[in-house]
């Protein structure tokens, strides 16, 4: 057994442990990069914290999903301002961009030359600026991933800057920030959180130390994602949604992703449409085929065995099935109104580019099992 494993050096959880930033960030430097979503007035909070210990924050807003353009642009402009640390307040998205800000400030090549898939994937030639991540939504894990995402508009696809070095310095998760999420962001990113655990889970790539933080994850997830989405002031389903979203973050830095990544990519850099409401969409299908390949190409692999041990997690149920956990998967979609790909404007027209798309994406590399392009294109049919 060999393996490697990550994570941000420092993690500070917990209900008001955000109001802490203004002094953390303070040890991290003396210009600093704010980035925040499209609103300022959510984040007010902080700028008013940073302000008070004498800072003039040099403010990035993003709204919906940062492309590739607008982070050079922005990157060029935080340079030019001085800044020498990065705080990034907001979802997954947001979170992303002060990654790739952070790295970008100290690397100045052309973002190309970083990017996986469509660019050159060259390595950092210098250490991102030190960088403090606070998510307020429940989804991503992107708070202690070492990549981007980020959105590629001429190719219609979503790629990664990726680097060991961009894991955040310290992450800091305040569950009394996702409070106000409406359900269907609940649902979204909650499923996203949901999936990244699943498919770390049976990886190829998994190994001791993620499968221990996928099953903590699945078990919060399960009995709290449908209470948060009904009850969103609920504190303690926001704070088991707030973890598992941690540890999906973790575990797939480390044990890397599957088939429902795969396509979410090019799904979302085409149709913009939720990254979680996506994968919510995807998994069931994807459940099924990898399940169906498995047992008629590898039915000893260990990933057939983990998804046996993720249906008794999400179900309770001790004597449940692969195919039982797909059928929980597909209850949860229901009862959270979560929309098909149909809904999406996806149509079979679009299948064989996606199907091909999805095949070259970096998340297929950690699927249990090759997949063809027929059960590619099936999965796509499955969750029409």
């Amino acid at each position: 057994m060999q393996f490697e494993f990550a994570t941000a050096p420092r993690i500070v959880f917990g209900p008001g442990c955000s109001k802490g930033i203004p002094e953390l960030a303070a040890r991290m430097g003396t210009s600093i990069c704010l980035v925040i979503g499209g609103s300022s007035g959510r984040v007010q909070w902080a700028i008013d914290g940073l302000t008070e210990k004498g800072f003039t924050p040099h403010i990035v807003s993003i709204s919906g999903e940062p492309d590739i353009g607008t982070i050079s642009l922005k990157a060029d402009a935080a340079r030019q301002a001085g800044c020498d640390s990065v705080v990034a307040i907001g979802g997954g998205s947001v979170l992303d961009a002060g990654k790739a800000l952070a790295a970008l400030l100290t690397n100045h090549g052309d973002i190309l030359d970083y990017l996986e898939v469509i660019g050159k994937g060259q390595p950092l030639t210098h250490p991102p600026v030190p960088l403090i991540t606070v998510p307020t939504t429940s989804g991503t894990g992107s708070e202690v991933t070492s990549n981007a995402v980020l959105l590629s508009p001429s190719h219609g696809v979503k790629v990664s800057m990726r680097s060991p070095e961009m894991i955040p310095n310290i992450a800091v998760i305040d569950p009394e920030l996702t409070k106000d999420m409406p359900p269907t962001l609940t649902a979204a990113t909650g499923m996203d959180a949901l999936t990244q655990l699943m498919e770390a889970f049976v990886s190829n790539k998994a190994n001791p130390m993620t499968d221990a933080l996928c099953r903590e994850g699945m078990l919060r997830a399960a009995r709290s994602l449908h209470v948060a989405y009904t009850d969103g002031l609920n504190s303690t389903a926001r704070e088991d949604m707030a973890l598992a979203s941690l540890f999906s973050g973790i575990a797939l830095s480390n044990a890397k992703l599957g088939a429902v990544h795969g396509f979410a990519a090019p799904l979302g850099g085409e149709f913009k449409t939720p990254h979680g409401a996506v994968c919510a969409a995807l998994l069931p299908s994807v459940m099924k085929v990898n399940i169906k390949a498995l047992r008629q190409r590898k039915a000893d692999s260990p990933s057939l065995n983990a998804y046996a041990e993720t249906a008794v997690i999400l179900t309770g149920d001790m004597h449940a099935t692969p195919e039982d956990g797909i059928k929980w998967v597909r209850e949860l979609c229901t009862k959270m109104s979560i929309p098909t790909l149909g809904s999406m404007r996806v149509t079979q027209a679009h299948f064989s580019d996606l199907a091909d798309k999805a095949a070259a994406a970096s998340s297929m590399k950690g699927n249990p099992v090759l997949l063809s392009k027929d059960e590619l294109l099936t999965i796509l049919t499955l969750a029409l």
